[in-house]
C-alpha cells in the first residue's frame, strides 16, 4: 500500500532564481550519480572551449564560432556571420576549421541546432544531418538537431 504523503504545489508566474539553483543543482547530482560521463563534464578542465573570430582589417568583429569540445564531441553554440561578410565562403572555412581543430582534440562527432529560418541546407551541404526535429517551433518553422560524423 502506498503511504500518503503531505504536499503542497505552488505556482508562481514569475522567475525564481534560488529555486532554479536548487532544480539545476538536484539535477546534476542526479545525473552524476547515474551517468559517469556526466560527472566527469563537470570535472576542471573537462570541457574545452573553441572560438573563431573572423575581424575585418579594423579589428572589427564580422562573427565567427563559439563551440565546446567534450565527450568526444564539439557542439556548436553559435555561429554567426554579418551579412555582408556572407557568400564568400567564409563560413564553411569557419567551420572546416573549427573541425580540424576539434578532430586533433579527438573530436569524433559534432552536435549543433538550428532553425529553419537559419542555415540547416547549409550544414547540410557540410555533411550534418538532421537527427530531430520539433515541428511548429517556433510556430510556422521547425527546430532541428543536426549531427556530423568527423
Amino acid at each position: 500500500m502506498e503511504e500518503k504523503m503531505d504536499y503542497k504545489i505552488s505556482v508562481s508566474l514569475e522567475g525564481n532564481e534560488d529555486f532554479t539553483t536548487f532544480l539545476h543543482h538536484n539535477i546534476r547530482e542526479y545525473n552524476n550519480a547515474h551517468s559517469p560521463k556526466h560527472k566527469e563534464k563537470r570535472e576542471e578542465n573537462a570541457v574545452k572551449p573553441l572560438t573563431l573570430i573572423v575581424s575585418d582589417s579594423t579589428g572589427k568583429w564580422l562573427g565567427g564560432l563559439y563551440a565546446e569540445c567534450y565527450w568526444n564531441w564539439m557542439e556548436i553554440h553559435d555561429f554567426w556571420l554579418h551579412e555582408e561578410s556572407r557568400g564568400r565562403g567564409i563560413g564553411t572555412k569557419i567551420l572546416e576549421e573549427a573541425e580540424r581543430i576539434a578532430i586533433k582534440k579527438g573530436v569524433r562527432k559534432a552536435l549543433l541546432t538550428t532553425f529553419e529560418f537559419q542555415a540547416r541546407s547549409f550544414y547540410e551541404s557540410k555533411g550534418y544531418e538532421v537527427v530531430g526535429e520539433i515541428m511548429d517551433y517556433p510556430p510556422g518553422s521547425s527546430y532541428y538537431t543536426m549531427v556530423k560524423t568527423l
